[in-house]
């Protein structure tokens, strides 16, 4: 590291320090550009935080703003161990009797035992076609072999693997990959060579595998009455049987009679209702905070721009807007009210009240024509969509943010040629004055010498 550049003549004072606060002073102006990108960046952020709260109330009006999903069911089973449900679109209140004969499931077939499974060659030659799919074998295999050549060949719908059975005895087990009878498979054992692999052929007819009694577990389709109809599924999972509602069996007992009831689900309403409440609320409270910020002086802030603000009011005006809903023209008159702070409130006894008596009435006023939550997803999409206005505000702060980059390029380049300038004309001024001191010396000396000499030539006389 090479030393400072001193005034020599000036008490040698450091060149570096004089050098940083001359950069100081004319930096000033970088520093005013940075500062700015900085809270354009802070402003970017909050726009996004903003974004992300308009979105999620969004979401939230938007499942209030459709009548189909107002109509919000539930499916209870007397025995879930046995028959559980899952409610989807199109459902409709109603009582079903459900019996399950038979359960789907996918073929289970294994081989006869081996000693061992990695060592001992159950063959070295030969063909096994498993559903039609050959697996050609050309070398010496052990039964663990023969399984991964099994699960390697493409298309051929089982999966193999090597089940101890007992403490020296291992077998080859197939099972379908899917469920129901269309996944059975057979087997035709051509392997030759080694100790062999023997499947149950019950028939005697060289096929394994289409026998009951060959496999330890049959494929069989779900077999069940609903309601005294008999359906049938090649998995547990029966979607058609009881409008809107899903089904799946878990448990095989023709001797039982499941219970499954279809009912109105007001629970749900109310929760979209208070979802859509508290999304509203944390917009609000994000507006709060950000006028709290603004007002001590953060310029990261978004709180003093008349995006927030017109947003906030729009909102306002809409939610407690007048709209035909039947015996209801206004949200607060079900339960959607203003609290004297500005935020939402659901006020729960008014809430039930309406939905018992006017059912209908409530979804029209939230969901009908002219209804409440339409008008509220209109106004938020102009906020929210693409190309919207926070998209368009995004994209002016943005630009800003480029155009500074380029300033602030341009400056630090000035002050780099500014500052290499000044070390030469103060590395130069250093120089010239480290000569003259040089040169003050030999004066100096020149004069000491010539007084002394003038001292002695008095003396001698």
């Amino acid at each position: 590291m090479s030393s400072p550049i001193t005034f020599s003549g000036f008490n040698n004072i450091d060149f570096g320090t004089v050098l940083t606060a001359l950069m100081q002073q004319a930096s000033a102006p970088l520093t005013a550009l940075q500062t700015q990108q900085s809270n354009l960046s802070g402003q970017s952020t909050n726009i996004n935080t903003l974004g992300t709260k308009v979105s999620a109330l969004d979401d939230a009006t938007s499942a209030l703003s459709d009548l189909s999903s107002l109509s919000a069911f539930q499916a209870t089973s007397s025995d879930s161990t046995a028959v559980s449900t899952a409610v989807g679109s199109g459902a409709a209140a109603g009582h079903y009797d459900v019996v399950v004969n038979e359960l789907a499931r996918a073929q289970v077939t294994a081989s006869g035992s081996s000693p061992d499974a990695t060592s001992t060659v159950v063959a070295s030659g030969g063909t096994l076609t498993i559903g039609g799919v050959d697996v050609q074998v050309t070398g010496d295999v052990t039964l663990q072999q023969l399984a991964d050549q099994i699960n390697s060949t493409d298309g051929i719908g089982v999966t193999a693997s090597v089940v101890r059975a007992s403490a020296n005895s291992y077998r080859l087990v197939l099972t379908g990959q899917t469920t129901g009878a269309a996944g059975a498979f057979t087997i035709a054992n051509g392997l030759t060579g080694g100790d062999g692999v023997s499947f149950t052929d019950t028939d005697g007819n060289g096929i394994s595998g289409d026998s009951p009694a060959d496999n330890a577990v049959n494929a069989t389709d779900a077999d069940a009455f609903v309601n005294n109809v008999e359906v049938q599924s090649t998995s547990n999972t029966i979607a058609n049987a009881i409008p809107g509602v899903t089904l799946t069996l878990t448990k095989k007992d023709p001797n039982t009679t499941v219970s499954v009831d279809v009912s109105t689900d007001d629970t749900a309403l109310t929760t979209q209702v208070t979802n859509f409440v508290n999304a509203y609320n944390d917009l609000v409270s994000f507006a709060s905070s950000q006028a709290t910020a603004a007002a001590g002086g953060d310029a990261t802030s978004i709180g003093r721009d008349p995006l927030l603000r017109s947003l906030h009011n729009q909102l306002r005006s809409v939610i407690s807007g007048a709209y035909s809903g039947g015996v209801f023209g206004h949200l607060s008159e079900v339960g959607v009210e203003f609290t004297q702070t500005g935020t939402l409130q659901l006020n729960q006894t008014v809430f039930d009240s309406a939905v018992a008596d006017h059912p209908d009435d409530v979804k029209q006023l939230f969901a009908g024509t002219g209804g409440a939550f339409p008008a509220i997803t209109s106004t938020l999409t102009d906020y929210s969509e693409s190309g919207g206005i926070l998209a368009s505000f995004q994209g002016q702060l943005t630009q800003q943010s480029a155009a500074l980059t380029q300033q602030i390029s341009t400056m630090q380049d000035r002050l780099a040629i500014q500052k290499q300038s000044l070390q030469q004309e103060f590395s130069a001024t250093d120089d010239l004055i480290s000569t003259l001191q040089s040169q003050s010396s030999a004066l100096t000396a020149f004069t000491s010498s010539l007084t002394t000499s003038s001292t002695g030539l008095t003396t001698n006389s």
